[in-house]
């Protein structure tokens, strides 16, 4: 299991950036969220699912992370230098916490779910999380953890009934004023 931080200090690509965090509890949300704003890139970072080419990191785009107290996901939304939803990231995770330096984390569990403005859902890393119970590296009880909140986050999404996506420009316009 990894631990990927919220300000996400390690990636290399990023050359200049600004990095505002908070934590919330509204009526609609309990947590930390973090907003990283890309000023430059190396490169730009393109993913492939299917036919779509997506850029999803460049200079001017932000990510806006959401690290839900008490619950197994975060939601990373990639928004593009004008400022429109490229996608919505979720991972799957044993549980978010903030580090001593007061920096957001969660747990990877390997499996995430992307959701497109189309509305399209992709599955992803399905094969990183059998790996992962094969290798030890995660036992049962976390393997079945896994399926099951991706499974009840994939019902919530398909009944359009989950709130974080909806969240993310209220949250990103929140955290921008503090960049």
């Amino acid at each position: 299991m990894k631990r990927k931080y919220g300000d996400r200090s390690e990636w290399k690509r990023v050359v200049e950036r600004r990095y505002a965090q908070s934590y919330l509890e509204t009526e609609g949300y309990k947590g930390h969220v973090t907003l990283l704003e890309i000023s430059k890139v190396t490169e730009p970072l393109f993913v492939t699912y299917d036919d779509k080419n997506i850029c999803i990191a460049d200079d001017g785009y932000l990510w806006l992370q959401q690290f839900p107290s008490d619950k197994r996901h975060s939601v990373t939304t990639m928004f593009d230098a004008r400022g429109k939803v490229v996608q919505w990231y979720i991972d799957i995770c044993y549980m978010n916490g903030v580090g001593e330096n007061n920096i957001p984390w969660m747990d990877d569990l390997y499996l995430d779910i992307i959701i497109l403005p189309s509305g399209e859902v992709v599955q992803k890393d399905a094969d990183e999380l059998e790996e992962a119970l094969r290798n030890g590296t995660i036992d049962n009880q976390l393997y079945n953890m896994a399926w099951e909140e991706s499974a009840r986050i994939n019902t919530l999404v398909k009944n359009g009934e989950f709130h974080l996506l909806r969240l993310s420009e209220e949250h990103k316009d929140f955290l921008s004023n503090r960049l």
